[in-house]
């Protein structure tokens, strides 16, 4: 939950990083500055953390939702976490004034977000790998076969997917993504076809599923390798018959949608396991995109960090700082397990901790 929750806020155009304990967010907080935190914690105060928060639990009762409200929390959201209900009160919490939220923030900064919800970046770097990966896509999107993106996670397979819409006949149509290691599996069947009211307990109105929603455009199923045996079953169907059925109704509606898969799965490798469908996996790779982790194309660090400190110098409001030859050495050195995403949380780091020129001393220190 903790990665598809950055992965989402950094699509929305935030800097997120992440902690694995209340420990290691108290250090990064001394490190950083931070201008919301988003906790399962409910021990935190508003006066002790100075950084306004929103409490996302798994507990939901009244006791503990009026406990986290009096300790200061902007807003108390019960899991599995509703992304648009979040996203709303990341944003009333971010446009308040500063008193209103009772905490400190350093001047001159703002919320990073995105100045457009369809801007899209571009595939950074001039590599045979990536370059590859953008012929490909230029060969690919103008046609209506399936695509299957494969790589690790922090690699850019999402940014793949918006170039293959945005490079195809679906462009001006809608581009609806749809987290599948995000949804539990009960609520999975629901957010792909939608439901009827009354179809289930909480069902209080008619909802269309994602399938409905980029009717005529393009539906983006990420990390589609850890989606239950149960679902795969009924994707297999719509996919076949181009139809889907909301829960709790007999009628089958018409969907036109292109279908662009992802995942950081060997799916092979699942199919053996009995953890994926096999013709669900011929169904979804009539064409494969592999993108590369970034120790394999180390030759576009240099041109991907100046991308990064361009971009959040911009985001930051101030001048670009300038990097050393030796630093970006040092950075083409590194491993990155956790690739173009890890990078660009570095070089962040960069920006704020070092001083006017990055160099090696600090990719040493801050990386």
């Amino acid at each position: 939950m903790r990665n598809t929750l950055r992965e989402r806020l950094e699509y929305e155009g935030f800097t997120a990083e992440t902690a694995d304990n209340e420990a290691a967010a108290r250090q990064l907080m001394r490190e950083l500055h931070f201008d919301l935190l988003l906790t399962d914690e409910e021990s935190y105060r508003r006066e002790e953390l100075q950084t306004p928060f929103i409490v996302l639990s798994s507990e939901g009762t009244i006791d503990s939702a009026v406990a986290a409200l009096q300790a200061g929390a902007e807003d108390y959201l019960t899991k599995p976490i509703d992304m648009n209900r979040l996203l709303q009160s990341i944003h009333r919490t971010l446009d308040q004034p500063e008193e209103a939220c009772g905490a400190r923030r350093q001047p001159q900064r703002r919320a990073r977000r995105a100045t457009s919800p369809t801007a899209v970046e571009a595939i950074i770097g001039s590599s045979p790998e990536i370059s590859h990966v953008r012929e490909l896509i230029e060969k690919v999107a103008p046609c209506e076969a399936r695509v299957l993106i494969t790589g690790e996670n922090g690699t850019g397979k999402e940014l793949v997917a918006r170039h293959l819409h945005l490079s195809s006949p679906r462009a001006t149509a809608p581009f609806v993504e749809v987290n599948c290691a995000a949804i539990p599996s009960e609520l999975i069947e629901s957010e792909l076809f939608g439901h009827e009211r009354g179809a289930f307990t909480s069902a209080i109105k008619q909802r269309k599923g994602k399938f409905e929603l980029a009717d005529g455009g393009t539906l983006f199923m990420d990390e589609i390798g850890d989606m239950s045996l149960a679902a795969q079953a009924k994707v297999l169907r719509a996919l076949q018959e181009h139809k889907i059925c909301r829960v709790g109704s007999d009628r089958d509606i018409e969907v036109n949608v292109r279908v662009i898969a992802a995942t950081n799965k060997d799916l092979k490798e699942e199919i053996r396991r009995g953890n994926f469908r096999e013709d669900l996996y011929h169904r979804i790779g009539v064409i494969v995109i592999r993108v590369p982790p970034l120790r394999d194309r180390a030759g576009d660090i240099p041109q991907l960090t100046d991308h990064f400190i361009r971009l959040i110098a911009h985001e930051y409001a101030i001048e670009p700082k300038t990097i050393d030859s030796e630093a970006l050495d040092a950075l083409k050195e590194r491993s990155w397990s956790g690739n173009i995403r890890e990078l660009r949380n570095a070089v962040e780091r960069l920006i704020v901790l070092s001083s006017e020129k990055i160099t090696k001393e600090d990719v040493k220190l801050y990386c």
